[in-house]
């Protein structure tokens, strides 16, 4: 169902270059760009930054985070995908900043999964991959969701609202845990029975 809210979504997506990376800026942003086209958005527009250092608080700084903000009302973005992996305070404050769903590199990747996922181990793989990287994330996500109504960056464990709470993620992966560890179970148990008969 990569269905009908999703192909709608509009994505600006961001990208910073340090002084001293080796990898070409360009390619990596087109990567981004297939990446978000895979998950059903549409990249309306792209930015990317040059910096010394990452910005513990912004990622990419406050300015330019203010920046973004009116870039996405001028261009009507839905979403901010950003090419690297935010820490929980980051995606907390660009999303408090910008004022639009943040999605990061990994959600993004674990997004894409999350809709290609087919055999019962392969989803539950997924979801807990997922659950654990929101467990650190739980504060980020909150608003744009409810208001977004799901869509790329929440596929898979959940549209589940962002009061969610540790607790139940951490129930909710042990589960997971315990229900793959059935699935590893039943697998053994039919690859002795194929060898035996």
């Amino acid at each position: 169902m990569k269905g009908e809210s999703i192909s709608k979504e509009r994505i600006l997506i961001v990208g910073v270059e340090l002084d001293k990376d080796v990898i070409d800026i360009d390619d990596s942003m087109d990567e981004l760009e297939s990446l978000v086209e895979a998950a059903g958005g549409t990249v309306v527009s792209r930015v990317v930054q040059r910096r010394h250092s990452i910005d513990s608080a912004f990622f990419i700084g406050r300015g330019k985070a203010l920046e973004i903000k009116k870039y996405c009302d001028e261009l009507d973005v839905d979403t901010v995908v950003f090419n690297d992996e935010l820490s929980g305070a980051q995606l907390r404050n660009l999303e408090d900043t910008i004022e639009r769903k943040i999605v990061d590199r990994t959600n993004l990747i674990l997004d894409i999964f999350a809709t290609r996922a087919s055999s019962r181990e392969g989803k539950l793989q997924v979801k807990l991959a997922q659950l654990k990287y929101r467990l650190p994330r739980l504060v980020g996500f909150r608003k744009y969701l409810s208001r977004t109504g799901g869509g790329i960056g929440t596929r898979g464990p959940g549209e589940q609202k962002l009061e969610t709470d540790r607790r139940h993620i951490l129930r909710e992966i042990k589960n997971i845990e315990r229900a793959l560890k059935d699935v590893e179970r039943t697998r053994e148990v039919n690859r002795k029975r194929r060898i035996t008969s």
